[in-house]
């Protein structure tokens, strides 16, 4: 039997940075519609939902063909609500789906094939989780910290600093853009990451997470070229 996805997208109303950012227009469009309208092209995603406090993002969400099912409470969209939250509430209101997809808003870069191909990856390798990544600019083998004094000290204090990038290991981080995980692991863990939790590549194009006005104007020139 052909397993069920479902796909949330969460925008809370409030945002520091970037004021009402969700709907904020990128490129001729709400933020949030770049992220409704590639999921909803996906072969994978049985239903697409909106978790949201906020009646402006609900309706423009809607406007561009997202499902509403619930208004999510308000005490699950402030500063200190973790971002699992409404995604444990999102499957208690929503049941009955093998796998939950996260797609947060503020990846207006990631393309359907970035989210099938995720899911590919997922299903092909049996796994309870899978992630989005993107290769760091910047090796955490050349970082440091420092202390009290303002002395150096290496990150990774055990490992020889290598002269040559080429000699470094690959790293990669969360780009935030895409989280998946078998509903019934999610509920009992709580989390996307676990010691089986497969990566899945994404370009540097398709990572952008806008975080601030410098974000935005770089997704917005991209979107335009």
């Amino acid at each position: 039997m052909k397993p069920t996805f479902l796909a949330v997208i969460p925008a809370r109303g409030g945002s520091k940075g970037i004021p009402r950012k969700n709907i904020k227009e990128l490129a001729g469009k709400p933020l949030i519609a770049w992220t409704i309208e590639e999921a909803k092209k996906s072969k994978y995603i049985t239903r697409l939902i909106l978790s949201s406090e906020d009646q402006e993002i609900i309706q423009v969400a809607e406007e561009y063909g997202c499902e509403v099912p619930f208004v999510r409470p308000s005490e699950l969209a402030n500063d200190t609500t973790s971002g699992m939250e409404p995604v444990l509430h999102a499957i208690a209101q929503c049941p009955g789906y093998d796998y939950i997809i996260l797609l947060q808003p503020t990846s207006p870069m990631r393309t359907v094939e970035d989210i099938d191909n995720a899911i590919e990856k997922l299903l092909k390798n049996d796994s309870n989780y899978c992630v989005s990544v993107v290769e760091t600019s910047e090796s955490p083998y050349w970082m440091y910290k420092m202390s009290e004094e303002k002395v150096l000290q290496p990150l990774f204090a055990d490992e020889p600093i290598a002269v040559r990038r080429q000699d470094l290991p690959l790293t990669y981080s969360l780009n935030g853009a895409i989280y998946i995980g078998k509903t019934k692991v999610i509920q009992e863990s709580k989390s996307f990451l676990a010691d089986d939790t497969v990566g899945y590549l994404m370009s540097k194009e398709h990572s952008y997470d806008i975080d601030n006005m410098m974000d935005f104007i770089i997704c917005e020139n991209l979107k335009k070229m």
